[in-house]
Parts: structure tokens; C-alpha cells; sequence
């Protein structure tokens, strides 16, 4: 008897058929109304006086405007965020030197920091009482309320995002591979395009997903640096606010239905590379359980 309840496994959380399904019922309903709900809110609006002014939004010169600013912003702030996030990763998970915390942290900040506070802090560095500011002027270089500070902003809040997927990963790969690689006489690059990367493309591009929905949604920061300046400064976020100021329901759900679909096919975007990632892991677990 004792043996018996010697095996017996312990309780979990979750095992009593009422809990389970009282708690997936929950979620489901938050699901519901918090995410799902909330996109068909905006589909139904967008073509709630026709398919006409759904196309007349779109087409008009500042959405167009608006749009292509947007896709410019993360044509830049993505790419150059790549290469920070790779490097950042490669420094802090690769390397041994003074002050890595602390650059761990600093990579960091943008994510407990403000969009908006970021927005003011630009004030105060680039406007024209800020401490680049005059310098800047009397040169004619135009950051603030320009093309250069949305793309600045949108760095700012992207900045992380590839750095924080790599990091992690290739912390817990360690530094054998590329010891071992470098002591075969491969050069820095040829270690890192034939061992490091193949062996963080999943992460990297996740991050690299990531990083561009961040882009295209980015309002806070932008909206302080940029002037909402219709037609000029505008990205697809601000130009949505202002058509809903301008009492245009419509016009704003059908701005906005971009920025849902973009968010759509990014969490389309960020299954499939699960699945593909997950593939490989078991495709390479599976051969070294068979050999043990």
C-alpha cells in the first residue's frame, strides 16, 4: 500500500476538469473582447460607407503620403537596428570586458522608457533650444519636425528587439563553435556567416519581425518629433488620429485596416518561424536520441 502511494504523482494545477475548462473559458472571452474583437470592429468600419471611400482613403495623397513615409522609416530604422542587435549580441554573449551589464541594461532602456519621454528627450538634444539645436540650424540641418528624427525615433524604440532575441539564444550556444572554427584558421567573418548565423537565422529574424511591426505602429515617440504636419510629417499612425479628429470614422478605420492587416501577417509571419524553428530543433534531436 505504501508502495502504491510511494508513485502516486502530486496534484497539478489544473487537473480538476471544472478549473481547466472554467480557466480556458476565460481566456477565450478575453481573447474575444480584448483582440479579436476589436479587428472586426475595424473591418466593419473601414467599408461602413462602401468599398468607394474605402478606396478614395486610401488612394488620397497625404495616405499615400502617410504610408510611404512609414515604409521608408522602417526601410531605414530596421536595418540599421539588424546590425546593431547582431553586433550588440555578438559583443555581449562573445566577449569578456568591462562594463557588459551595463550595456546589457543600456540596450534595455528602451523598453522601460516612454515613447513619448523618448520624443521629449529628442527635444532637448536636437530641437532649437536643445544642445545640438543651434549648431544644427546654423548649419541648415533640419532633424526635428523632418523625415531624420521620425527615423531617429523609430530606432530608438526599435532598438532592442533584435538584440533580445539573439542574446538569450546565443548565451545558452556558448562560444565552442566559433573557439573551434577560429582554431581551424577561419577568419571572423567566415566564423560568423558559416557558424554563427545559421544557428540564430530563426531568432534573428523573429526579432527582425518584430522589429518592423514596431516601426509601422510606432505613434509616441513620433507624434512628438515629428509636428503632425499633414501631408509631410505624417506617418500611417498619426495620419489616423488625425482623420478621426477630423470627424472622418471612416477614413480613419480604413487607415487603420492597413496597420491590422500588417499586424496579421506579422503574427502569420512569427507562427510560421516557430514552426520552422521548432522543425529543426526536433529534426536535430531526434538523430542524437537515436545514437544514445
Amino acid at each position: 500500500m505504501s508502495a502504491v502511494s510511494s508513485h502516486r504523482k502530486p496534484p497539478r494545477v489544473g487537473d480538476n476538469t471544472v478549473f481547466r475548462r472554467a480557466l480556458i473559458g476565460i481566456v477565450l472571452v478575453l481573447v474575444a473582447f480584448v483582440i479579436v474583437a476589436p479587428l472586426i470592429i475595424i473591418g466593419v468600419e473601414a467599408f461602413s460607407k462602401g468599398w468607394a471611400v474605402y478606396r478614395d482613403t486610401i488612394l488620397h495623397p497625404d495616405t499615400r503620403h502617410a504610408i510611404m513615409l512609414t515604409v521608408l522609416a522602417a526601410l531605414i530604422a530596421v536595418p540599421v537596428n539588424t546590425a546593431f542587435g547582431i553586433a550588440a549580441a555578438w559583443a555581449i554573449t562573445k566577449f569578456d570586458f568591462w562594463g557588459r551589464r551595463f550595456l546589457l541594461v543600456v540596450i534595455e532602456i528602451p523598453f522601460s522608457v516612454s515613447p513619448i519621454v523618448a520624443g521629449v528627450a529628442y527635444l532637448f538634444v536636437y530641437g532649437l533650444q536643445g544642445l545640438f539645436g543651434p549648431v544644427l540650424d546654423a548649419y541648415g540641418i533640419k532633424i526635428l519636425f523632418a523625415v531624420p528624427g521620425i527615423i531617429i525615433a523609430s530606432m530608438f524604440v526599435t532598438a532592442p528587439f533584435v538584440a533580445r532575441e539573439l542574446i538569450p539564444l546565443m548565451q545558452a550556444q556558448g562560444r565552442d563553435l566559433e573557439e573551434a572554427s577560429t582554431s581551424l584558421g577561419a577568419s571572423g567573418f567566415r566564423t560568423f556567416f558559416s557558424v554563427t548565423l545559421p544557428n540564430v537565422k530563426w531568432a534573428l529574424l523573429y526579432g527582425v519581425i518584430l522589429c518592423n511591426a514596431r516601426v509601422m505602429g510606432e505613434f509616441g515617440a513620433v507624434s512628438v518629433v515629428s509636428g503632425n504636419i499633414r501631408g509631410q510629417t505624417n506617418t500611417l499612425p498619426l495620419h489616423i488620429e488625425l482623420l478621426y479628429h477630423d470627424y472622418q470614422a471612416a477614413g480613419a478605420f480604413a487607415s487603420a485596416s492597413i496597420l491590422a492587416l500588417i499586424a496579421v501577417l506579422t503574427i502569420i509571419a512569427k507562427v510560421a518561424l516557430e514552426r520552422q524553428g521548432a522543425g529543426r530543433v526536433r529534426k536535430t534531436a531526434i538523430p542524437a536520441e537515436k545514437t544514445a
